[in-house]
């Protein structure tokens, strides 16, 4: 569904992406690790054509991400943003049903706010709390409403950033346990970018690890700890020591 082929991105001196070669089934949840400012958002946003690499190909389903009308590619999508990224003065069922009151996905109010109080229910949310506002809510609940308008236009390919960051232990189970459900229900292409590992093992099919602007390493998530890649093994187990040079 998605492939990426010797994707170079550059920012003045610092070069994020220096190769990047990725392939991300039909299907499949892909999730990508690796440390802080490796450039994985920066895959992300490449592929969404918010950021131009500056070489290299990227296709979805098979068509360049450049070429064809922007409205319909990104209709495609759906987006969990890692600070949740709703919008304060809007209640919730507005925020959930966002893209489907405005552009090429716009439908009747009330047909929108009947879909986005079933996606609400869908993530564990009660109809009630359709009405209030983000700050009304916990951080797990914004992260939920966030769930809810990631797939409130039933989208083919749902991006995760950081979708556990800010949350408890048992919030992030349970959010992990969300998006598996939800993907697998949709049928939906998943790509998701984490530090957690607890969520990488819950959400994956299928690991990519992220290294100086190159995947050093992808296979299934079953072999995650036998990989046998010492910059893996490293990462995965969160050794100061190793090819990995920790900022000190």
């Amino acid at each position: 569904m998605i492939a990426l082929r010797d994707v170079h991105k550059a920012f003045g001196n610092n070069r994020v992406l220096r190769g990047l070669t990725l392939d991300v089934p039909r299907g499949e949840s892909m999730v990508i690790i690796g440390g802080s400012g490796t450039g994985k958002s920066v895959a992300l946003k490449c592929i969404l054509g918010l950021v131009e690499p500056d070489s290299g190909t990227i296709e979805v389903d098979g068509r360049d991400v450049a070429a064809g009308d922007r409205d319909a590619f990104l209709a495609r999508f759906g987006m969990l943003f890692q600070g949740g990224a709703l919008f304060d003065s809007l209640p919730v069922w507005q925020n959930v049903a966002f893209r489907l009151l405005r552009g090429s996905l716009k439908r009747p109010k009330d047909e929108a706010r009947e879909i986005a109080i079933e996606k609400l229910r869908r993530v564990g949310l009660k109809p009630e709390q359709a009405d209030m506002f983000p700050a009304e809510l916990s951080g797990g609940m914004q992260k939920r409403v966030g769930l809810a308008r990631a797939i409130a236009a039933d989208p083919e390919i749902i991006f995760f950033d950081e979708p556990t960051t800010g949350l408890d232990p048992i919030m992030s189970g349970v959010i992990n346990e969300l998006i598996r459900e939800i993907v697998v229900e949709m049928g939906a292409t998943a790509m998701a970018i984490t530090h957690d590992m607890t969520s990488v093992r819950a959400i994956a099919d299928k690991v990519a690890m992220l290294h100086d602007g190159v995947i050093q390493w992808t296979g299934p998530v079953s072999r995650l700890d036998d990989s046998g890649d010492p910059y893996l093994d490293q990462f995965i187990h969160g050794r100061a020591e190793g090819p990995i040079e920790a900022v000190r």
